[in-house]
């Protein structure tokens, strides 16, 4: 392919530092709530966190519980491995008041910015979006606090357009968007399969960031290869790809 001129990214763990603030939000909660929650061990209580948010998220991706009954499983369930007994309404006061101390770390990985002030030098005709699994107005409170959004010409939220990723139509839809064709396209994102194989799938130039060193499993990788998805570590390494491409 020729050098693209529409780059797309995801936004949580891609442009958007969310485990980084998820991990410091739990643990600064804990500490407020006390009592039961006083005693819980630090990095337990984060990798628990963690993992109900895969299982529960994906719920809601799945149309299997909506967007805040995917907060309050999550928030009924870390209480209970504690012994704690959440009903519904304090299940989703529980997630509010997790939701003031995550937010308080939300910021853009380090490379973020610097990436993109790379490709537009690279190239001046450069046009950048989003595509994100998620709703669209939780998801725009956070661009607008990072003040990313003037950058990114189109934002696509699963959560508005009904299609998650890695179905085909949500890449394709952003594309359209821009008037251009799948091949002329590239798609950044933090998940092998969801983005990269996802965006591969529908036409773009898949490329997947692996900042922690992930080892995806055989089928992933055999999936990948035959995808011709590219891989990076960190988004400093994104406008060289680029140029190779």
């Amino acid at each position: 392919m020729s050098r693209p001129r529409v780059v797309l990214f995801d936004l949580d763990d891609t442009l958007f530092a969310h485990r980084e603030a998820v991990d410091a939000g739990i643990v600064s909660y804990l500490g407020e709530l006390g009592g039961a929650y006083a005693g819980a061990d630090a990095s337990g209580s984060v990798a628990l966190w963690n993992s109900l948010e895969e299982q529960h998220y994906h719920s809601y991706l799945a149309g299997e519980l909506d967007f805040e009954g995917q907060r309050r499983a999550r928030a009924r369930d870390f209480a209970a491995s504690l012994g704690v007994e959440l009903a519904d309404a304090e299940a989703s006061d529980w997630f509010q008041s997790y939701l003031a101390h995550y937010r308080g770390g939300w910021r853009l990985h380090d490379d973020a910015l610097p990436a993109l002030d790379a490709l537009v030098e690279a190239d001046a005709a450069v046009r950048f979006g989003l595509i994100t699994n998620g709703e669209l107005g939780y998801q725009l409170g956070k661009i607008e606090r990072v003040a990313i959004g003037p950058r990114l010409e189109h934002i696509v939220a699963s959560g508005e357009l009904g299609v998650t990723k890695p179905d085909r139509r949500i890449f394709e839809h952003a594309v359209a968007l821009f008037g251009v064709d799948p091949s002329t396209a590239v798609y950044v994102g933090d998940r092998l399969r969801t983005d990269a194989i996802g965006a591969a799938h529908a036409g773009l130039a898949g490329v997947w960031i692996n900042r922690r060193g992930v080892e995806p499993s055989a089928d992933e990788r055999a999936d990948a290869a035959a995808a011709g998805v590219q891989r990076i570590a960190s988004l400093s390494e994104l406008p060289a790809l680029l140029a190779r491409l």
